[in-house]
């Protein structure tokens, strides 16, 4: 039987996690939506609610055309 997908407060949780903790540094560019899409198991439409909550958050910004990228100074860093 197939793993449940997670849902997409849960990618949320998880993805602002792998950003506290580095795995995507400040400055850098988080996967395409496709390959998030693959690593969770979920629709690339599910992914780009979860970066749409990830960016009213602070913790990621878009950039047209490029992508979108962890900003170098996270929300409650100096």
């Amino acid at each position: 039987m197939a793993a449940i997908p997670m849902s997409s407060s849960q990618i949320v949780e998880d993805l602002a996690e792998r950003i506290r903790l580095g795995e995507y540094p400040p400055g850098s560019q988080l996967p395409t939506y496709d390959s998030l899409a693959n690593l969770y198991n979920v629709s690339p439409a599910t992914i780009a609610i979860v970066v749409r909550i990830l960016r009213d958050r602070g913790l990621v910004v878009g950039v047209p055309g490029r992508g979108t990228f962890v900003p170098e100074t996270l929300p409650g860093q100096a």
